[in-house]
């Protein structure tokens, strides 16, 4: 059963659940960087067999294979994946930065120009599970940046095969490569390229401990996008709020996995109590039912804060949650306390799975506090920045004892000759 604490009763540190990581986690990673850099695709082919079951003869996902794969798919879902890729595609637009220039000071012009990354990874989860989801949210803003080539990997089903919906949504959101490969072997793959798998120069995508840890290891060498923890829920609801529908959004990232965390911060103990209930009414007829129990009874949390909404909120901010939802009648009248979430879903029609798969705004998110300092994925992650300078030799002149003088003064003295030698008799 969910726990239920005063405020101040638990620290803020513990309220969501921090992946219990093996030690060894690192080295098996480390390990098989190594095997993939000495090895390549030899080493691929052993792991998909060994880790997922599928003996294979080669790692590139054929254009015969998506066409069967998109033809096995029900029409009515292919249209319900274009209706949710056009809305991530119009969000995401919306976050296009412009060049600019500067040329307001005689003989003198500045700017900046903005490039899209070349070459853009991504990891999309496989095999048992199935997230077409992921594939749109984390290619569209890519495409949208304006990236030469996206190279898709996920890990293949024992019958050699990626989940069909995962390549139905991959034809549409319109990734060039896609290759039968997961886990830390996939990332490795990625960040330093085999016979069959190019280079890339940034990888983005969500994945168990092994696929995070082998981002972190081989960031410096490319571009991550973010260290993902388990998923994550705050829900932020009074009592005027059904504790039906409450429930359920808990549950909806509660049967994601073990470690996810739910909680509710609410103004009053009463409906505490009724989600307390809701949930052991609920729990027992999901299809992933002993995930849900687990997160719940480990890591789910509910935090009352007696009468006082805006207390409430205040603890949602010190929190900083992936997923924030504001169940709440007029909940445009709080948004602007709200300083640190991944994610917010405003009202009582506003469930976080909305988010997920259709609305439009990305579900990859940070987590584990850092919505303090990060964002959700965007264009900005798919493109990098270029500063320019250009002075004439009258502009250059003006300001050239300035420079000399800052030099000076800092202990560079070629510093300060390179900008007073060219004025020099």
């Amino acid at each position: 059963m969910i726990k239920i604490y005063a405020y101040g009763e638990v620290p803020s540190s513990e309220i969501f659940a921090r992946e219990n990581i093996a030690l060894n986690v690192a080295d098996i990673v480390s390990g098989i960087i190594d095997d993939v850099v000495k090895n390549g695709d030899r080493a691929l082919l052993a792991y998909a067999e060994k880790f997922d079951k599928a003996k294979l003869t080669s790692l590139e996902v054929t254009g015969d294979e998506i066409d069967e794969a998109f033809a096995s798919v029900e029409p009515e879902f292919l249209q319900i994946i274009r209706e949710a890729a056009n809305n991530i595609r119009t969000f995401h637009e919306k976050q296009v930065r412009n060049s600019f220039i500067i040329s307001e000071k005689d003989g003198v012009i500045v700017g900046q120009k903005i490039i899209p990354i070349d070459k853009v990874g991504l990891y999309v989860p496989g095999g048992t599970a199935a997230y077409p989801s992921t594939v749109l949210m984390d290619s569209i803003p890519a495409k949208i940046a304006g990236c030469r080539e996206i190279v898709m990997v996920t890990p293949p089903q024992a019958n050699g095969k990626v989940n069909p919906v995962i390549l139905a949504a991959a034809k549409i959101a319109g990734i060039d490569r896609i290759f039968k490969v997961g886990g830390a072997g996939a990332v490795a793959a990625l960040a330093y390229g085999t016979e069959s798998i190019p280079m890339v120069d940034k990888i983005v995508g969500p994945g168990n401990a092994f696929v995070a840890e082998a981002k972190k290891q081989v960031f410096g060498r490319v571009s991550i996008d973010m260290i993902a923890g388990p998923s994550e829920i705050l829900v932020v609801a009074d009592s005027t709020c059904n504790p039906r529908f409450v429930a359920a959004d808990l549950l909806s990232q509660a049967e994601h996995d073990r470690m996810a965390s739910a909680v509710l911060v609410t103004d009053s103990r009463a409906f505490a109590d009724a989600v307390s209930k809701e949930l052991e009414l609920q729990i027992p007829a999901l299809p992933r039912a002993d995930i849900a129990r687990e997160s719940i009874d480990k890591n789910g949390k509910i935090i009352v804060a007696e009468n006082d909404l805006m207390l409430a909120i205040d603890i949602a901010n010190e929190i900083a949650p992936e997923h924030l939802e504001l169940c709440v009648d007029n909940p445009f009248d709080y948004l602007d306390r709200i300083k640190h979430a991944g994610s917010i879903f405003m009202g009582k029609y506003c469930p976080e799975s909305l988010g997920d798969y259709f609305a439009g705004p990305n579900h990859t998110l940070p987590t584990s506090g850092t919505a303090r300092f990060s964002s959700p994925l965007s264009v900005d992650d798919f493109v990098k920045k270029s500063q320019y300078t250009y002075y004439t030799e009258a502009a250059l002149e003006r300001v050239a004892d300035k420079i000399a003088c800052f030099a000076d003064k800092e202990g560079l003295h070629a510093h300060a000759k390179s900008a007073t030698i060219r004025f020099e008799e």
